[in-house]
């Protein structure tokens, strides 16, 4: 399956895949408004067996098979990982 990523050029590490090149068509308006403005970061084929950095691929090419998008949320930091980041600057 092929897939479009763009990034959001407001909030950093959010990503959006779509199942066909500059279609925004089937996101829904509050979403894509959400985003800001996108940039194009590339085309890439999933399948079952390739993996993602962050993303199930089957939960995403899922996502794109019924709904035409799929969002990838920035990573979650957690307080304690916060506070051992924190430790190591002083």
């Amino acid at each position: 399956m092929q897939c479009y990523i763009y990034k959001s050029l407001v909030k950093d590490e959010l990503y959006l895949y779509l199942n066909k090149k500059d279609d925004f068509s089937d996101i829904p308006e509050a979403l894509f408004k959400s985003f800001g403005r996108l940039q194009f970061v590339m085309e890439l084929e999933l399948t079952a067996d390739r993996k993602l950095a962050r993303e199930d691929v089957n939960k995403v090419m899922t996502s794109l098979s019924n709904k035409g998008f799929f969002v990838q949320m920035p990573p979650t930091v957690l307080p304690d990982a916060l506070a051992v980041q924190n430790s190591k600057l002083h």
